[in-house]
């Protein structure tokens, strides 16, 4: 049995946007790591709450990552909550939910 699919906007009740901060972080974090071993990629993820407390996942170590991230210089695919809203718009109006161009359509 499936579960109800939830508007994605701000929730408003203090408590449960905090149980829901800190489900959804362990399960952001479990994706980093399986996405991690999975494809033997290299990981880092930042997680600055609301009151500024400061979170943090890396495969490996942080300070190595992000030292290769400052360092480099190379085109690279970067994304917003824009584009990533613009993306699922666009997958909803063709009836595909890809996150790259899909053939459909």
């Amino acid at each position: 049995m499936g579960r109800k699919k939830i508007q994605i906007q701000r929730i408003t009740d203090e408590r449960n946007r905090q149980v829901t901060f800190t489900k959804r972080k362990f399960g952001l974090m479990k994706k980093a790591y399986e996405l991690s071993v999975l494809c033997d990629c290299e990981i880092a993820l930042i997680i600055f709450n609301h009151s500024n407390k400061l979170f943090q996942y890396a495969s490996t170590d942080m300070d190595k990552v992000l030292l290769k991230y400052t360092e480099y210089n190379e085109p690279h695919e970067s994304r917003t909550n824009v584009d990533i809203m613009e993306v699922m718009e666009e997958g909803e109006r063709r009836g595909c939910y890809c996150v790259v161009p899909c053939r459909r359509g």
